[in-house]
């Protein structure tokens, strides 16, 4: 039955099972080379799996086909270049994203593909000159801004442009947010807290929102109990959210509670891979006297992401 067939591939995609589900879906695909929507569901596994040739073949394939909703493919093909580090062919792709709802988002992504190319001022402009219409567009041509900095290491510039921002638009959640993640880069740890405050009070059941706040409080501060029950708010709201998880076992690290600080931990490695969480997670294996295991999750870490600064920090700081 095809459509029981799609039904369980939508099932493995939930449980995250992509390899089967492609499997599945190219099954499908093989035995009716017109059903499109398999191919496609092919494709954007492939993207997930990181496979990107065959991600980019079998889009190539459907735009030539005329397939998909407007802009769909198109915006694929962009990030595919765009994760590669292709970013002057990324930009051509973002360029030909046709008009429509995800024609904004092309434009911003061009800006994106500038900084990773050193050409920031040359993006600041180019975001200066966007036709933002709606207060969600103006806000988001500032995010774009700040976003530009930070990756270019700029965090103070990134503030101010935020902070400026937030005089305008002072109860836009995405711009306090955005304040207090690099308020806290900064060391302007009471700008940061204050910043998520109102984030949570405006959205009272944001679970990222209530994470972050935690986490600052957690990672920044001696009120880790303050932070922690903020982090258990959140994680009642989002139970299999990887950060979160993580910043309970950071939180519960942090009050010496190693053997289950290793559990939250572990369990957030499991559901996303990531450097920060393997830095959390090799810090408590070390202090529990476990220090090849640490520095196996490190190193399985640093082949994947070298430049990152927390996981860099953490093996200077205790592998010396």
């Amino acid at each position: 039955s095809r459509a029981a067939a799609g039904a369980l591939g939508q099932l493995y995609v939930e449980q995250k099972r992509y390899a089967e589900a492609r499997a599945l879906f190219q099954k499908l695909w093989d035995n009716d080379r017109s059903a499109r929507e398999f191919e496609f569901g092919i494709a954007v596994l492939s993207v997930q799996m990181k496979d990107w040739a065959t991600a980019e073949s079998l889009f190539n394939d459907l735009k030539k086909a005329s397939y998909g909703e407007n802009g769909a493919v198109e915006l694929y093909l962009a990030q595919i270049a765009d994760e590669q580090g292709r970013y002057a062919d990324a930009i051509e792709r973002y360029k030909a994203v046709p008009e429509g709802e995800r024609a904004w988002l092309a434009k911003l992504r061009i800006a994106a593909m500038m900084g990773k190319m050193g050409k920031v001022a040359d993006a600041r402009r180019y975001l200066s000159d966007l036709p933002a219409v709606t207060i969600d567009q103006r806000i988001q041509v500032r995010q774009a801004e700040a976003q530009l900095l930070r990756d270019a290491n700029d965090n103070q510039g990134a503030y101010d442009v935020l902070v400026l921002a937030l005089k305008e638009h002072p109860d836009s959640p995405e711009l306090l947010y955005d304040t207090a993640m690099v308020a806290e880069r900064i060391d302007r740890v009471d700008d940061a807290e204050k910043h998520l405050r109102r984030v949570v009070a405006l959205k009272p059941d944001d679970a990222q929102a209530l994470n972050a706040l935690g986490y600052t409080l957690v990672d920044r501060t001696p009120r880790v109990a303050e932070g922690q029950a903020l982090i258990e708010r959140a994680l009642k709201l989002s139970p299999d959210d990887p950060f979160i998880l993580d910043s309970m076992g950071w939180a519960l690290f942090r009050q010496g509670k190693y053997a289950e600080a290793e559990q939250y931990l572990r369990r957030a490695m499991k559901e996303r891979p990531d450097a920060e969480i393997a830095a959390h997670l090799g810090e408590v294996l070390w202090a529990k006297g476990e220090h090849e295991r640490a520095q196996e999750i490190w190193q399985s870490q640093l082949k994947i992401n070298p430049d990152n600064a927390v996981l860099l920090e953490t093996v200077r700081r205790l592998a010396r």
